[in-house]
């Protein structure tokens, strides 16, 4: 049977290339976003409340939907019209859930006794950033769902080497390496609870364990 991997990145097709592209540039925005949340936590010692948590928990859904799309493009150089609507529905769903989260925790910034917490970006608080990235970023999904069966079936240059191959791969094992890193802190935050508290303070688990001053 004849391969459908394109021996050129030509035979792709431009609209292919660019949902490709869109889909691997989705995957590390979300990764990113994700990553600069840990990178608060950790280096600044700003602890996430549960909503937070929650909001991290979407974008790296919708990261997974996108990469879902990545993962067929370099597993079968194609990518059909099913596959197009299983990750992109994905993220859809997860960015929809996300912009209620976000918008419920923006809320309590303004409500009486709300306790904000957290830094701001530009005048913003980080709830209303990430808020606004879940709303582009369900625009975004709608605009691309339009066009998909225009690129569904149609051959992906991701076979050998190459930019197209090394940008999926690289959001892959970025991303598969920042739902590890959000999964132990999460754990960390919750020890052998069953629930994270309200305001953490600390780390339960080395709380509980009498260890590092916890």
């Amino acid at each position: 049977m004849e391969s459908i991997v394109p021996e050129t990145p030509l035979e792709g097709g431009l609209l292919g290339r660019v949902h490709y592209w869109f889909a691997c540039l989705f995957v590390l925005g979300w990764t990113g976003v994700v990553a600069a949340g840990l990178f608060v936590q950790f280096a600044l010692g700003q602890q996430p409340c549960p909503l937070c948590v929650v909001q991290r928990m979407f974008m790296l859904l919708a990261a997974t939907g996108a990469a879902y799309i990545v993962r067929t493009a370099l597993a079968h150089g194609a990518v059909t019209g099913r596959d197009y609507m299983t990750g992109w529905g994905l993220a859809l769903v997860a960015v929809a859930a996300g912009s209620f989260a976000s918008w419920r925790r923006a809320v309590l910034h303004v409500l009486p006794g709300g306790g904000g917490r957290g830094g701001e970006v530009l005048g913003l608080h980080l709830d209303v950033w990430a808020w606004v990235l879940f709303q582009a970023s369900a625009v975004a999904v709608g605009i691309v769902l339009a066009s998909a069966h225009a690129t569904a079936d149609r051959a992906v240059p991701t076979a050998g080497p190459g930019p197209h191959r090394a940008a999926g791969l690289l959001a892959l094992w970025l991303l598969g390496l920042v739902v590890a890193v959000s999964v132990a802190a999460v754990f960390l935050q919750e020890g052998f609870h069953w629930v994270l508290p309200d305001d953490p303070r600390r780390y339960e688990f080395f709380h509980d364990l009498r260890i590092l001053g916890g």
